[in-house]
């Protein structure tokens, strides 16, 4: 089966990111970027499909390939078998990477995919929105928060995460469906594979190859108005008394004076 896996850069979520005052973003400088946690989910989801099935694993994603290309490679490394990068300009909302992705979906391969991957959603603006625009973008089924996935019947079946457990899903092939974290981590490159990754060829896309509407990248119908820090939590209090009771009988009286009790 061909599958393709549909990446995203983000800010190292191990490193704490403040808002500039200034101009209200975060501030990014001297943060290393890396691929997308959830996104790093679907690709080992991918790899270990295409393992049990056979196929291909493509990786895909949009930006600027020299900053793009480190991410890519370390794609390769752990089980991807071709990457691309659509070089577009910056301005391109959220719908709008559904539909440059799409774009670049049908370019890549001479039928479709069977399946594409994407992560739930980024660990830097939590938006959850590329997956279902690129099966809107390409009139496909999407199956969401996806944590086990299996061909069945010329579609996949798959376990779906919810509220309350999970639930089982089918959907005919081709389909989309976004990944969250299951119950494996994603594999480590060896040595061997990262100095192989190191010399396999990274494809470029550009809109003029594609035919893009510039005007539809960059719509976005819900805009976002601000980021917000949220607020400092005040610093506790340490009660420490020689003798229990007592210690308990003065975190009463402090939640008593606060009316909390």
């Amino acid at each position: 089966m061909e599958l393709l896996v549909c990446i995203k850069q983000v800010p190292d979520d191990s490193v704490t990111v403040t808002l500039d005052p200034a101009t209200g973003g975060p501030q990014l400088k001297d943060i290393t970027p890396v691929v997308n946690a959830f996104d790093t989910y679907a690709l080992e989801m991918a790899t270990r499909f295409k393992e049990a099935n056979g196929g291909s694993v493509t990786v895909l994603t949009i930006g600027d390939e020299a900053a793009l290309t480190p991410s890519l490679r370390s794609c390769l490394s752990v089980g991807a078998d071709h990457a691309y990068v659509v070089t577009e300009p910056a301005a391109v909302s959220a719908p709008g990477k559904g539909y440059l992705l799409g774009q670049a979906a049908g370019k890549l391969a001479e039928g479709p995919f069977d399946v594409i991957f994407c992560g739930c959603e980024s660990t830097d603006t939590a938006d959850g929105q590329v997956g279902v625009q690129l099966a809107e973008q390409l009139g496909l089924p999407v199956i969401t928060n996806v944590l086990e996935l299996e061909p069945k019947d010329g579609g996949i079946s798959a376990k779906q995460e919810t509220e309350e457990g999970y639930r089982v899903v089918e959907a005919p092939c081709p389909c989309v469906v976004t990944v969250t974290k299951p119950a494996y981590e994603p594999r480590y490159p060896s040595i061997k594979s990262k100095m192989a990754a190191r010399k396999m060829p990274i494809g470029t896309l550009t809109a003029a190859e594609m035919g893009t509407d510039g005007a539809r990248a960059a719509a976005a119908p819900a805009k976002r108005v601000a980021l917000c820090a949220p607020p400092q939590r005040q610093s506790g209090v340490k009660i420490q008394e020689k003798e229990a009771a007592e210690s308990v009988r003065r975190a009463m009286e402090m939640l008593a004076g606060q009316k909390l009790i």
